[in-house]
């Protein structure tokens, strides 16, 4: 009797494959033939020891990747956070600007007195204010706008600081009149942080090899 087909079967079996035969001519012939039966056991064992044999060790990178995460995949927790604090700041830069024009408009409709030169200083000051405003709300929708009008908001802001605060040691001005110049300072601040968020991020330097010992 050939016994090929019927080694061919077992194994076969062992891989959960077909056997190519009825399963119970292969029974009778393991039962009849000693070598094909001690065969089959030595090849299942093989089969055994192969499947259980324990995986090779490898590096835990956990927290490798859970540390990369916030950097690669824009739905981290921390991209969320971010998102949300540039949401915030567009929202109030958005409030100041509207403030910030509300603010401006009297003096610029109407002006502040009957005579030519104060009505005109009038109209030049709800002029200046409101072309802040408008910086402003541009920066709120647009904010990739914030570093380049930076530069003169902010020059504008540290000047008008400096005078207001001789005059108000001086008594040339009222303090609510200064107090509304907070405005001009709250939306500067904003857009000097929408500004540093947007700055462009240097590449991190390259991990040095390490070396392997033999």
């Amino acid at each position: 009797m050939q016994c090929a087909p019927f080694r061919e079967a077992v194994s076969a079996r062992l891989d959960g494959e077909p056997l190519g035969m009825p399963a119970a001519d292969l029974d009778r012939h393991l039962a009849a033939c000693p070598a094909c039966d001690g065969w089959a056991g030595a090849v299942e064992g093989v089969t055994r020891r192969a499947r259980l044999a324990p995986a090779s060790p490898v590096p835990d990178l956990t927290a490798a990747v859970l540390g990369a995460l916030p950097q690669q995949l824009p739905g981290t927790a921390a991209a969320a956070r971010a998102r949300l604090v540039q949401a915030a700041l567009r929202l109030a830069l958005l409030a100041v600007g509207v403030a910030q024009a509300g603010l401006a408009w009297p003096a610029l409709a109407g002006g502040s007195a009957s005579m030519s030169a104060p009505v005109h200083v009038a109209h030049e000051t709800g002029a200046w204010n409101l072309a802040v405003a408008a910086a402003f709300l541009a920066v709120a929708a647009a904010p990739r706008l914030a570093a380049g009008a930076l530069p003169f908001l902010a020059t504008f802001t540290v000047l008008l600081t400096v005078t207001t605060v001789r005059d108000l040691q001086a008594g040339h001005v009222h303090a609510d009149r200064a107090a509304a110049h907070l405005l001009l300072l709250a939306g500067v601040v904003f857009i000097t942080v929408l500004a540093w968020r947007q700055r462009p991020r240097r590449a991190a330097a390259p991990a040095r090899a390490r070396r392997v010992v033999a």
